[in-house]
């Protein structure tokens, strides 16, 4: 039974049992303590908590689900995946444990000509917590279970919860035997590769408090409703009904594997760390690129960091594999044909799953290439000091730093006769997940709680009235200050206020809040934010400036007119400049986030490398023609098929309900989806001027610009400060740019020129050297401060001056500058002097300390630099002891 029939199967069940089917949610959400959705249950979490009101009581899905936690291995077992499927049937308040039961079950044995996937019952086994009689009962009484089948394990196993504060439950889980050919006898208690979990009922009854692990925290109590939420792994269903070893070998992952064979020249199944590397491609490109559909890029931090490591892991697995060109854009089209059938999205938006993919495959590409060199100097220099184990240390700094795997290290020391202390290495390592761990778990928290605003909530939504005026009247709903509902704020009080109507604005979409005001006779109240609950709550957060303000009262909510004609100049500015840079740089240019307020407007987009000066200039200029032709600015409001039939661009990541505002301008020149305040003509936009372009990360650049009245200011400002300048120069404006490179070219001449003189100074110093050097035994030593201000360059051709003019003698030259508060330092050592046994990269060693520097080099010749020049003095005593130390003994 092929993936998407095993999907198709699920949901065809639980929607015949009177569940609504919801769409799977992007595996980006507004969780602070997610960075990915890695759970069926997490977009409903809202309605467990009792936060808001479900629209259904039974609701089914197959959510996209990622788990990176484990990463490291991915590919060395055949269990972890980080991208998987998670089916899932919930019910809220409705059904319990016995139905939850009967729904699996009968999913999992009915015959496939029924609609099931004819598990044999003979070969299942469920779980259940250690003293939950009833759901054992049930067991037996359902599904037929004799005893021996049902195992009682203990909290770390069969109770759940988030991790957090918050709803929690006994659960029961089923295991299918795959037979003694693969384990142990004893159900899953014995042996869990043998016997595979392939659903998880979870009876959602208590809350939960604080703990600090899976089965150490305190059960509060029952909740005011039983709840259902189970979660069937799709992945390990099918392997299992397509009688393959493993889920990377099913229909949807053992393409990307045949793919891989083909672009490396290797076979899956005939080395077990080539097979670990086959499975990391198949399983990391699958994730790649679902992340990158939901609007993530790569970058370092974050959910960017996870991508960018997801897509290094492929390359550097390729590579290991063989693999000498490109294979990103090969895999991320395997991907595509096979997921695209559930997740239509891949195929629509292929181009730039495509180009940010590729994009990190070439810059990773370029760092193994230096990466390779840096490792040649580390090995260099454990060769040079009679070694022959790259330290811990600089494995660690290669991964870490310049993100250079552990296994290339490994390679390439044996290639050049080293080994590599992997205990160091990976001690560092753990120490570094642990520190990462800790953070992680420091900032998890309980979920907010909203529960003041539920029944709030579930009156309705608040009526926005700002589409078509500023000024309403409206009823005070409640006032909460303190996450508490009061009766009254008097004169100085903050507090938030939920009105049943509302013209300002609450923040969304990348527009902030409006400001405003609320009156009455005797009532001034100052509006600092509005802010959305549930998507669909208005809540003001006030400051009262006279009066008092009670619950119940008829208010007039205004939004002050001046900030509203700016923000909506932001935003329908925002919407001018995506339509032309997608005009300028196509339709690749896609955005990935944007930030609207009076006057003002940042935009980030899809994209790699920056903008040259004619294409900035031309998407400014594509703007201001828009502007200028007085596009008529039209909103509608229609299904979310037909906007993106109609081409209405919609945010990667975002979900929107069955029903959409379109803002169009111009026609076809832009045309988004957008709950936004827009002006009515874009020459209400007034000038947009462009103030730059830049990066926030890998593939996402920026731009800012000002609109109207601050467009134009910054304009005047500008056009001053060039007026001050052409009257320095004495020449007219459009002479400046000429003058001042006529300038630059005249200084550049000058400081070689003076740079020249330098040099020679230095260079004729050498003499000055020679005559003071110091006989040491059989070796004539320089060891010396150099001239102020002396650059490294020119110190290292002094000191390779100063070692010639010494013929066959033996000598050594160490010379330490002070530069800006710096010690540059060169240590050159002449071939008699090393066959003595000095050596200008062991000399750096006896100095170093006391300018706290750090450097090196070779036999001949070592360099570096130092941070405290108090400590020069004390660095040349200490070489002159080393250099009588080896002179002694020479």
């Amino acid at each position: 039974m092929q993936t998407h029939e095993i999907r198709r199967r699920f949901l065809n069940h639980f929607v015949a049992a009177g569940h609504t089917e919801v769409p799977s949610a992007s595996l980006i959400l507004n969780d602070p303590n997610l960075l990915f959705v890695n759970a069926g249950m997490v977009q409903f979490v809202p309605y467990f908590l009792g936060a808001e009101t479900p629209p259904f009581v039974r609701a089914t899905s197959v959510q996209k689900c990622v788990r990176t936690l484990d990463i490291e291995n991915v590919g060395i077992t055949t269990r972890h995946n980080t991208f998987f499927q998670m089916a899932g049937n919930f019910s809220f308040g409705d059904y319990f444990k016995r139905d939850a039961i009967a729904f699996a079950w009968s999913l999992l044995t009915n015959s496939v000509e029924d609609g099931g996937y004819g598990f044999d019952p003979e070969r299942l086994w469920a779980t259940a917590y250690l003293d939950d009689d009833e759901a054992i009962s049930l067991w037996k009484e359902i599904a037929g279970l004799p005893d021996e089948r049902i195992q009682k394990r203990g909290m770390a196993d069969n109770y759940w919860s988030m991790g957090i504060p918050g709803p929690c439950g006994p659960c029961s889980e089923i295991y299918y035997d795959r037979g003694p050919e693969f384990g142990a006898d004893g159900g899953p208690e014995a042996d869990e590769d043998r016997y595979i979990e392939i659903w998880n009922l979870v009876f959602m009854q208590n809350e939960r408090g604080q703990g600090t692990s899976k089965d150490n925290f305190e059960i509060l109590g029952p909740l005011p409703k039983q709840n259902i939420d189970t979660g069937m792994g799709v992945e390990r269903v099918a392997f299992l009904l397509q009688n393959v070893a493993n889920v990377y070998e099913t229909d949807l992952v053992r393409p990307v594997i045949t793919k891989a064979e083909e672009l490396t020249g290797r076979k899956y199944g005939v080395d077990h760390q080539d097979d670990i590397r086959f499975r990391v491609i198949a399983d990391h490109a699958r994730t790649a690129a679902m992340l990158i559909v939901d609007g993530v890029n790569p970058g370092n931090d974050g959910r960017g960091y996870v991508l960018r490591r997801l897509l290094r892991r492929i390359v550097r697995s390729a590579k290991l594999l063989g693999a000498d060109q490109p294979t990103m854009g090969a895999l991320m089209t395997v991907v595509r044909d096979e997921m695209s059938p559930s997740y239509p999205e891949l195929a629509t938006n292929f181009e730039r799953i495509e180009n940010v993919a590729v994009g990190e495959e070439t810059a990773f590409r370029n760092t193994l290439t230096s990466g390779s060199k840096l490792f040649e100097n580390a090995a260099d220099a454990v060769k040079a000091k009679g070694g022959n184990v790259v330290g811990g240390t600089e494995a660690f700094a290669l991964h870490d730093t310049y993100g250079f795997p552990i296994d290339l290290t490994l390679e390439m020391a044996a290639e050049a006769g080293l080994t590599v202390d992997e205990d160091g290495f990976r001690s560092l390592m753990a120490e570094q997940r642990k520190r990462a761990k800790e953070d992680a778990q420091s900032r998890k928290h309980a979920h907010a709680d909203l529960s003041v605003y539920k029944e709030l909530v579930d009156r309705g939504p608040t009526e926005f009235t700002g589409f078509s005026e500023l000024t309403t009247e409206a009823n005070v709903l409640a006032l909460i200050s303190g996450g508490v509902r009061v009766p009254t704020a008097v004169q100085g009080e903050d507090v938030e206020v939920v009105l049943d109507r509302s013209p300002l604005y609450a923040e969304s979409g990348g527009q902030i809040a409006d400001k405003g005001s609320l009156s009455a006779t005797g009532l001034r109240v100052r509006v600092n934010d509005v802010q959305k609950i549930a998507k669909k709550l208005w809540v003001h957060k006030v400051t009262i400036e006279e009066g008092q303000l009670t619950e119940g009262d008829v208010v007039l909510a205004q939004v002050d007119p001046q900030w509203r004609h700016g923000s909506t100049q932001g935003h329908s500015g925002t919407h001018m400049v995506h339509a032309a840079l997608r005009q300028v740089l196509g339709p690749n240019a896609v955005q990935a986030g944007s930030l609207n307020k009076p006057g003002y407007l940042r935009f980030d987009f899809n994209w790699q490398g920056g903008l040259s000066d004619a294409q900035r200039d031309e998407i400014e200029t594509v703007t201001n023609d828009a502007v200028g032709a007085d596009f008529q600015v039209n909103t509608f409001v229609t299904d979310l098929p037909k906007a993106k039939e109609m081409g209405a661009l919609a945010l990667f990541g975002e979900n929107y309900g069955d029903e959409v505002r379109v803002v169009e301008i111009g026609g076809p020149f832009s045309m988004e989806l957008c709950g936004g305040t827009h002006v009515q003509h874009s020459s209400q936009i007034g000038p947009v001027t462009i103030l730059g372009e830049s990066s926030v990360g890998s593939g996402i650049r920026r731009v800012e610009a000002f609109v109207g009245l601050d467009s134009y200011r910054y304009l005047a400002k500008e056009r001053a400060l060039l007026a001050g300048i052409a009257s320095s120069l004495k020449v007219p404006s459009d002479e400046v740019p000429a003058r001042i490179e006529q300038l630059v070219e005249r200084l550049r001449v000058a400081e070689k020129e003076l740079d020249k003189t330098k040099a020679a100074a230095v260079l004729a110093s050498a003499g000055t050297f020679v005559d003071a050097a110091e006989r040491i035994g059989a070796v004539k030593l320089v060891a010396a401060s150099a001239p102020e201000g002396v650059s490294g360059n020119d110190l290292r051709s002094l000191a390779v001056d100063i070692r010639g003019r010494f013929g066959t003698d033996p000598a050594v030259v160490v010379l330490l500058g002070n530069a800006d508060g710096k010690v540059p330092f060169v240590v050159a050592a002449n071939k008699a002097a090393q066959d003595l046994g000095i050596k200008a990269g062991d000399l750096v060693g006896s100095f170093g300390p006391s300018i706290a520097g750090r450097g090196g080099g070779k036999a001949d010749m070592a360099q570096g630099a130092g941070s405290d020049p108090a400590g020069i003095d004390a660095g040349l005593d200490a070489v002159r002891n080393r250099v009588v130390e080896l002179a002694g003994n020479s």
